[in-house]
């Protein structure tokens, strides 16, 4: 019997280039895709002028008394070169705090640092160890608030023998801290007995040396211009979660206010619509179309303040869930004076996976799964207004051409990309959420698993629904790291 071979053909992709980002600026070409490189190299985005308002970058200490030498042995070791025993071709030695980012490290002085007693049991007040560690942490605060001028951020120290009263299903002392000090404009980076132990010094180093200073206010980094976005082009992610103490929405709007990825605040914004089916609520969240035009309108007089008055010429707005009719409603009644508004639901639980195949060069005519993961930046229409967008995958251009998958681990799966408002080229979409996967400056990695508007509106809203109030108003994201 003959058979005949039917060949398979598969859709049509395109291969997104690995956005640049900019140090050091006013430095001609101070371009790299790699952030621990372009660092080294040219410097922090904003080291010229960071050094004129912060000579040293002081660290106050709160937490028990016999972590604050183990805390201040870490702070030091960021100040000088370590070795980075990681093995992957994307680790790079670090270089030492002020080789990076031009202004010393230090401690504040003496009279700053809050020291706590060793036992949980031995703090003032009454009623249970959660409400003890509640009323701690508001004291602390007031009494840095009180020597605000004398430190530029609060380093605390939660050991892990307090573990199971910081973090209950009624409370969580990381959440509670970060709005806490939110209000008061203090800004905190929290470690823990894994971070004071973990042997790769130099990983280490470069992941608090990053955090510490753009919670200081700098700017490690920035995007370079995205080919075919307009300049005057915001970006906001919506994440929504419920509070605990209400059954209403808590709506947190990330925003990268340019196409430099600068300009990171958000607004808490607390829904007046009160949700009637919770179950189906938290299965499937969206506002109503005044609580949408209220939250967008709200952001986008931020963007005003920040630029002069002036109204952004294309507005890109991001959600993990499908936008409803009457949000779609809401979003054109915000933004009636903006000539291009993009709406796009970005999901992360894909049921796609893809294998790259290439040519065995021992076998002629035949194919094979490579070794390595399908490339970053792979992206592939599904349909007129949907796409998948590989963010995680393999990324030689980072590292020389060498193979570089991060992590190292299970086959990455695409995110889904889906339009429901606007009519711009698909790519561009595309090649922005890959862009803003680099614009985390809470760790060293090169992306995050979505883009930046997701992944910050979503942190914000979970730890804005553990707490038990927090004024209805903006913050600096830096707050809330």
């Amino acid at each position: 019997m003959n058979t005949r071979t039917v060949p398979i053909q598969l859709p049509a992709f395109t291969l997104l280039d690995e956005p640049l980002l900019a140090f050091s600026v006013g430095t001609a070409d101070a371009t790299h895709r790699h952030p621990l490189i372009g660092l080294s190299r040219f410097g922090a985005f904003d080291q010229a002028s960071f050094r004129h308002y912060v000579s040293d970058l002081r660290i106050a200490y709160v937490g028990p008394r016999s972590g604050a030498e183990r805390v201040r042995d870490m702070r030091d070791s960021l100040r000088v070169r370590q070795r980075n025993t990681d093995r992957s071709s994307y680790a790079q030695e670090y270089p030492g705090f002020s080789s990076l980012f031009g202004v010393d490290l230090s401690g504040a002085d003496q009279q700053v640092h809050v020291k706590w007693p060793e036992d949980l049991n031995d703090f003032p007040g009454t009623g249970e160890a959660a409400d003890r560690v509640r009323a701690a942490l508001h004291q602390a605060l007031i009494r840095l608030s009180a020597t605000r001028d004398q430190f530029d951020v609060a380093l605390v120290y939660f050991p892990d023998r307090w573990l199971r009263h910081l973090r209950t299903k009624e409370f969580d002392a990381h959440d509670e801290l970060k709005a806490l000090a939110a209000q008061l404009g203090i800004p905190t980076q929290v470690v823990n007995d894994k971070s004071l132990s973990f042997n790769n010094w130099g990983a280490r180093a470069w992941r608090l040396a990053i955090a510490l200073y753009a919670k200081a206010g700098g700017t490690p980094w920035k995007l370079s211009p995205i080919a075919g976005a307009p300049a005057d082009t915001a970006y906001i992610g919506l994440a929504y979660a419920i509070r605990r103490s209400s059954a209403h929405y808590v709506t947190c709007c990330s925003q990268v206010f340019d196409m430099e990825g600068g300009g990171m605040q958000f607004v808490a914004f607390e829904a007046n619509d009160s949700i009637s089916d919770e179950p189906e609520a938290r299965r499937n969240p969206f506002l109503s179309k005044a609580d949408m035009r209220a939250v967008l309108t709200r952001s986008l007089r931020l963007y005003l303040e920040g630029h002069g008055g002036r109204v952004p010429r294309r507005l890109v707005i991001h959600k993990t869930t499908a936008f409803t009719e009457d949000e779609l409603k809401g979003v054109q009644e915000a933004t009636f004076t903006i000539p291009e508004v993009e709406c796009l639901e970005i999901g992360s639980s894909s049921a796609w996976r893809g294998v790259w195949l290439v040519e065995n060069s021992s076998t002629p005519a035949s194919i094979g799964a490579a070794k390595f993961p399908v490339p970053r930046g792979t992206f592939v229409m599904t349909s007129g207004n949907s796409a998948l967008l590989w963010i995680a995958g393999n990324a030689p251009s980072v590292v020389g051409g060498r193979d570089y998958f991060q992590g190292a681990k299970s086959i990455p799966k695409p995110i889904f990309l889906r339009r429901h408002m606007g009519r711009g080229p698909f790519d561009l979409l595309a090649s922005e959420a890959i862009a803003l996967a680099k614009m985390d400056w809470n760790n060293d990695a090169l992306y995050d698993p979505l883009p930046v508007t997701i992944m910050y509106s979503q942190r914000l809203a979970r730890t804005i629904s553990n707490v038990m109030s927090l004024p209805n108003t903006s913050y600096p994201y830096r707050l809330f790291m």
